[in-house]
């Protein structure tokens, strides 16, 4: 009898102590995604400091697919945007970029500064000026 019990015991622990099939929290990457991330990050890099700049946003833009919730990504793409002139999309990629951030400050004045930056290259000086004081504010 004890020995049946035993048996049914092992039994119904042993499915226990198999690893769940895949925990999933909303918004965080995987450990193979962000391999991938990181990878596909330092492609962006080489490719941009060798000057090929689509090939960069390429790469920053698959990263950002892998891990749609990371702000650093959209800052990334956002100054490719702007070294590339694409003022409009730096600027809106930057505000993206800032819906993201959670309580990162730093991130958040970067974020006005290219937005700052895209909006004087378009002439828009007062809308440039307004971001600066933004994020001069959120800086402090």
């Amino acid at each position: 009898m004890k020995l049946r019990y035993a048996i049914a015991l092992g039994a119904a622990l042993g499915g226990c102590a198999s690893p769940p099939e895949q925990a999933s929290w909303p918004g965080w990457p995987e450990q193979s995604n962000r391999k991938a991330v990181a990878s596909l990050v330092d492609q962006s890099r080489t490719e941009a400091s060798a000057g090929r700049l689509g090939n960069a946003a390429a790469s920053m833009e698959r990263a950002i697919r892998l891990e749609p919730k990371n702000a650093r990504l959209w800052q990334e793409l956002a100054r490719l945007r702007l070294n590339q002139r694409d003022y409009v999309q730096a600027e809106h990629v930057a505000m993206k970029a800032n819906t993201l951030t959670r309580g990162d400050y730093a991130i958040r004045a970067q974020n006005w500064d290219i937005i700052a930056q895209a909006r004087e290259a378009r002439g828009d000086l007062t809308g440039a000026r307004s971001a600066r004081e933004l994020a001069k504010r959120v800086e402090y």
